[in-house]
């Protein structure tokens, strides 16, 4: 009870002197004049008002006249108020560290090192004195003496270890390797500290380049040694995967994920969620052996049937998502997707392997006919949902343009704008509707459509109607002669139905025919995209590159800056282009819907870590 009684009383001292010591405010002249002179750093003149003042209250202006003396090299008043303090209260041990900073002026070594010394033996099992002292060492760059000192508190504190802090004095010192280890072992002393540790290791880790933060191969490099070590340490492994997936080591990722999965005998809960990840960074062979690896456990798994399904969907996106993917390619699929549709036909789980398969045999098979027959037979499936239903509507709607069956097209669109007339799918019907106008050369029922959808509650929608409006208004402007336009419009069905040779030939002739027509931009943004569709990337960067040259300001501006960006990351592979490119996005086009995702992309290329 005594030891508690002194602990309490020695907490209340430091609290009581840490707070008058900094916080006190001027009472009088004399305390205004002794703090401007102090400020102003005419230590002489402050310390003939801080004697007067540290007589009356020393321990609320000891710190202050200890530092005016410091200033004004007055090491000897400067140690005999340090050793009155320390006489006063001894448990106040960081006062050794000021003696230190005396003792180390008037280069006594043997006495400095002695203070520090004393400053440790007498440390109390306190956590504020501890933590005191060890900040008196630092402040003075004494680092080893602070760990020292945080050494001594987890023998005499052992309930708290002070990771934390020995991890910042190591970072201070600039010991990466000790700092990341701190983490580590706060990691290993307990499993829950990993969301503080993950969040330390990325602020403290640095993002100067694309091997800042979690990304800096020191830190996997210790992981695995502590995994080795340790391999039954269930976090450590957890924590390995937190950070290959960070790193985009996708790999090794589904490597230790599979593990786990093996050695804690679990469903592959695990392995289907990097799945997903995988997938949605196109990283199509990883997420497939996820999900060969969950199908192999079996029918009774609970994640089979979804591994079946969304591993059809990543070859889907695979093959379709090539450049520029041969015929036996697509055959091979459209067999699997169709032996995948027979097995799940009477289940509810086919949507996405009939959507897959009709888009597959429409739009890379030139199998219309076929996609209309199977998504026309799922549609007419009794309780289906009826989101779901519009949804495949709208694809269907969009087979049919293939087809040049413009009518039927039109109907579909008008039923789900119809049944869905305040949502995102019903504004898109809307649009598409809007669209078939434009094709028709019906441009001001077109346009007066595409004005009302500049509302719309989908930033996507409401852009690409605000651009349809925009080319209708800027081809005809006051001129009535609307003939480029048409061309134009002829042009963008053909590219809607593939027919991409005469698209380009159609468009080309508005220029030769047209001298002075306005269309610049949108034939040169229509031309990229079909030489994008073609996986011609020269072609396409040049066209992008004329509208950025010619008509920067205007419609596809910032479209044709982002798209360029795309093409150099994502086709090309040059990253510098592409960092430069989402940058100028950033810079030139602020307002432009591409910003965020520009900004993004520019931190992901630099090197950021964007889980921050």
């Amino acid at each position: 009870m005594i030891f508690f009684q002194r602990i309490i009383f020695a907490i209340i001292i430091v609290l009581f002197v840490q707070t008058n010591a900094f916080a006190q405010k001027p009472t009088n002249n004399a305390d205004k004049l002794a703090l401007q002179y102090f400020e102003k750093k005419e230590y002489e003149k402050a310390n003939e008002y801080f004697e007067e003042l540290y007589d009356r209250n020393s321990e609320a202006w000891y710190i202050y006249y200890y530092k005016s003396l410091m200033g004004a090299k007055d090491l000897s008043r400067a140690e005999k108020i340090t050793k009155k303090q320390l006489k006063q209260n001894k448990n106040n041990v960081y006062l050794y560290v000021y003696l230190g900073r005396i003792y180390k002026l008037q280069n006594e070594e043997k006495k400095e090192k002695e203070a520090y010394e004393k400053a440790l033996k007498e440390l109390l099992a306190v956590q504020p004195f501890i933590q005191t002292l060890a900040n008196a060492f630092v402040e003075d760059g004494l680092y080893d003496y602070a760990i020292e000192t945080y050494n001594k508190g987890r023998k005499i504190t052992p309930d708290y270890p002070y990771f934390y802090e020995r991890a910042d004095v190591y970072k201070q010192k600039n010991d990466l390797k000790s700092m990341i280890n701190e983490y580590l072992d706060a990691l290993e002393f307990r499993d829950t500290e990993i969301g503080s540790v993950q969040g330390n290791l990325q602020n403290s880790l640095g993002y100067d380049d694309a091997e800042g933060g979690i990304n800096n191969p020191l830190l996997k490099q210790e992981l695995q040694k502590r995994i080795q070590k340790s391999p039954d340490k269930i976090i450590l492994s957890e924590f390995l995967i937190f950070i290959q997936k960070q790193q985009k080591d996708f790999e090794g990722a589904f490597v230790q994920s599979r593990a786990l999965d093996k050695r804690l005998r679990e469903d592959g809960h695990r392995i289907f969620e990097l799945a997903k990840i995988c997938t949605s960074n196109q990283q199509w062979e990883t997420a497939k052996r996820c999900y060969d690896y969950i199908i192999e456990k079996g029918t009774n798994n609970l994640y089979y049937d979804a591994a079946v399904i969304d591993g059809m969907n990543v070859e889907y996106l695979a093959v379709t998502l090539k450049q520029q993917p041969t015929r036996e390619e697509l055959l091979a699929l459209e067999q699997k997707l169709a032996s995948a549709n027979e097995k799940y036909k009477s289940t509810s789980l086919n949507a996405q392997i009939v959507k897959n398969l009709a888009s597959l045999k429409a739009f890379y098979l030139n199998k219309g006919g076929d996609a209309i027959l199977l998504l026309q037979n799922f549609i007419e499936q009794p309780g289906m949902d009826n989101m779901a239903k519009a949804d495949f509507k709208i694809l269907l709607g969009d087979t049919y343009i293939l087809t040049g069956e413009i009518w039927e097209a039109s109907l579909l669109y008008s039923q789900v704008e119809k049944d869905f007339k305040y949502e995102a799918i019903g504004q898109e019907a809307k649009f598409r509707n809007a669209k078939l106008s434009f094709y028709a050369g019906d441009f001001a029922w077109a346009k007066t459509q595409a004005d009302v959808l500049k509302g719309a509650t989908t930033k996507l929608i409401a852009n690409d109607a605000l651009n349809l409006s925009l080319i209708i208004t800027d081809a005809i402007g006051v001129d009535t002669n609307d003939v480029p336009l048409r061309l134009f419009a002829s042009a963008e069905l053909m590219s809607v139905q593939h027919k991409y040779n005469e698209a380009i030939a159609r468009m080309d002739s508005i220029n030769l025919l047209f001298s002075t027509n306005t269309l610049g931009d949108d034939i040169n943004y229509s031309k990229a995209q079909i030489y994008m569709s073609l996986g011609k990337y020269a072609e396409a960067e040049a066209m992008y590159k004329n509208i950025l040259e010619y008509y920067g300001t205007e419609l596809y501006g910032d479209d044709a800056q982002f798209k360029l960006a795309e093409l150099y990351e994502k086709n090309l592979n040059d990253k510098e282009k592409a960092k430069a490119s989402y940058q100028d996005v950033l810079t030139k086009y602020p307002g432009s819907i591409y910003t965020v995702e520009a900004r993004k992309r520019f931190r992901e290329l630099r090197g950021d870590n964007l889980n921050n």
